[in-house]
């Protein structure tokens, strides 16, 4: 009987089997007496032989041949050629086809199976534990030696490290024992060095306080974009990138430049505007995000307007004056604690009391700190010492609302209650946001609690807890929608000041609404939604001088909220205490100033007698929370 053998190829190898399979591919010159024998013979049967761990089912579903197809060497070449391709196999596969007693062909397929795979050693993991690595591989333990299995496996060791942010990490080496034993040899990408380039005025220091990958770790993705965004928030840096290149000495590490681009943080300002709270109003200040360039931010402001233009009925029209002094050292005697303090003097036509002057002088002080176990999660501690001065500013107009209402008058001096008090605010903050400006996935969360004492009276003295949450969601690739969840509510205290209330209506509450026109009370709930769309074609600007243009978005919301034991103004202005409203606005980000929106809101319930059922723009500076 004839007998047709794949030739021997030695020890295998990739090149091997290439050079195999295009010898494989060669035409073979048919002659007179293969077409003979086509003519003459089929396959009626295939058998295979030699293997132990592979099924025969498994081999004979990759077999090319089928029972009856006329035979040829070239049939029985393409059936040897799609065995091996299986990975399996040696290269010494032989096909030894027999005629039956009906003058047709037996195809019978030798096979001899490759080493088993006894176990695997890995080298060179030191950030993925050995066993997350072996959960891929485990698999193949006790199955012939695949070059492609293997080469997926390895894939997949890779994208474990990937995944966790180790995109430099590889496997460099292969090797089999004669026990089976296949060894794998990791290079998970070790840094050499952190370099620093770009900054002229902001102090090496600072950079190097808010880097937190150091030469000799493994180097990680997800790592150094905290340390950008660190670097970021700053606000000192209107660039941060980095670049990776190899060691010149070590081609098995990498050093790593923080390549910054400083702007420029000194701002000496002076501008106005109109609004239908503050009337026509003007403003001055000079602030500084990167002082004497350590990183510090001071700021000094004032701001002045008529309230000509206010339209709240509940709101006196008199002029407003505010003046703030701040300053803020982010790392505080080079500990991982910063400190906020500002000192701050206010006049102006109150919001939370209707017709009413409200004068407030104070300080505060906020400590904040990173939990080392989970540095998303920030704990601070607040003292504030503040007076609050509430005086009567139109007694015709809310006695004859408290008549109208049949208030007793004397339910005033409530309303116009102030005090001296001391707070103290314990905080919790949550924050996996992407960016601090422009957010586009992750969570943010916050709990406070506020104990009031009252310095002058101490019957005043109070506790209230206020929590906030927003999750964002990405869509597309610039597009992404969140929700926001807010509550929060007198704890505890018989009595707390209307001017300590809380309050729904106005920018960052119920848009739609003016300031305070949904209700106050000693508690409330809320929920929005909002969905931010880029503007099409301005987001596709390159050009750095209107770069801003490229972070235009279009948002579109819901508001809706309620109030918790509302206040006696509620009450005389007829104030639905819960409403919804819709609407859309526009979000910019302004280098050294932060989020802009302005939002137009258009009540779908709770307008009651507030004669704003026709819908109300709103302005605020910073993300809605």
């Amino acid at each position: 009987m004839p007998v047709f053998a794949v030739e021997d190829f030695g020890v295998i190898s990739t090149d091997d089997v290439l050079e195999k399979t295009d010898e494989i591919n060669k035409p073979i010159e048919k002659t007179q007496k293969d077409t003979k024998e086509q003519e003459e013979k089929l396959i009626s049967g295939i058998e295979i032989e030699g293997n132990n761990l592979i099924p025969t089912s498994a081999i004979l579903q990759n077999v090319s041949v089928m029972q009856g197809d006329v035979y040829s060497k070239a049939l029985v070449q393409e059936a040897l050629k799609s065995v091996f391709s299986m990975g399996y196999f040696s290269p010494n596969l032989k096909a030894i086809p027999e005629t039956n007693s009906e003058g047709n062909v037996v195809l019978r397929i030798i096979v001899e199976e490759n080493i088993p795979i006894s176990d695997f050693t890995i080298e060179g993991n030191s950030v993925v534990p050995t066993g997350d690595l072996l959960e891929v591989l485990e698999p193949l333990i006790g199955t012939p030696q695949n070059i492609e299995e293997i080469n997926q496996a390895i894939a997949e060791l890779e994208g474990i490290y990937e995944k966790r942010g180790y995109i430099l990490a590889r496997v460099v080496n292969l090797s089999d024992d004669p026990d089976g034993t296949i060894n794998i040899e990791i290079k998970e990408g070790i840094i050499s060095s952190v370099k620093i380039d770009g900054n002229n005025k902001t102090k090496d220091f600072v950079i190097q306080r808010n880097i937190l990958t150091k030469a000799g770790d493994v180097y990680n993705e997800n790592l150094i974009k905290q340390d950008l965004m660190r670097l970021y928030g700053t606000q000192a840096f209107k660039n941060v990138t980095r670049t990776i290149e190899r060691n010149e000495d070590d081609l098995d590490a990498y050093d790593v430049t923080i390549n910054l681009e400083e702007q420029r943080t000194g701002m000496l300002s002076i501008g106005g505007g109109i609004d239908t709270v503050s009337g026509l109003f003007g403003t001055a200040g000079f602030s500084d995000n990167n002082f004497r360039g350590t990183g510090q931010r001071v700021g000094i402001n004032g701001m002045i307007g008529t309230g000509v233009v206010n339209t709240d009925r509940a709101i006196l029209n008199r002029a407003n004056f505010q003046a703030e002094i701040s300053w803020f050292e982010p790392r505080l005697c080079n500990t991982d604690n910063s400190l906020n303090i500002r000192l701050f003097g206010r006049d102006f036509a109150s919001y939370q009391v209707p017709l009413a002057i409200e004068r407030r002088l104070g300080i505060d002080a906020v400590i904040a700190r990173p939990f080392k176990s989970n540095p998303n999660l920030i704990g601070s501690l607040g003292l504030s010492f503040e007076g609050i001065d509430v005086k009567e500013g139109d007694e015709a107009q809310i006695k004859s609302l408290y008549s109208t209402h049949n208030v007793p008058f004397s339910e005033r001096s409530k309303q116009l209650e102030g005090g001296f008090f001391m707070t103290l605010s314990p905080t919790l903050t949550f924050d996996t946001r992407d960016d601090m400006f422009n957010p586009r996935r992750g969570f943010y969360g916050n709990v406070r609690w506020d104990e009031s004492f009252g310095l002058n009276d101490f019957g005043k003295t109070y506790g209230k807890l206020t929590a906030s949450a927003k999750k964002y969601f990405p869509i597309a690739k610039k597009s992404s929608f969140s929700i926001t969840g807010r509550a929060g509510g007198k704890i505890h205290g018989s009595h707390m000041p209307e001017v300590m209330a809380y309050r729904l209506g106005g920018p960052y509450t119920i848009r739609g609404f003016q300031m305070s026109a949904v209700g106050t009370g000693e508690g409330f709930m809320m929920a929005s939604g909002e969905l931010r769309v880029p503007i099409p074609f301005l987001d596709r600007i390159k050009d750095g001088q209107i770069k801003f243009l490229n972070d235009l978005r279009l948002a579109f919301f819901v508001d809706a909220g309620k109030i918790i034991n509302p206040s006696i103004t509620d009450i005389i202005y007829e104030r639905p205490g819960s409403a919804i409203t819709t609407g859309v606005g526009l979000r910019v980000f302004i280098p050294g100033v932060g989020p802009l929106s302005i939002d137009w809101g258009y009540p779908l319930t709770g307008t009651g007698h507030s004669g704003i059922s026709k819908g109300k723009f709103t302005f605020g500076v910073g993300e809605f929370y």
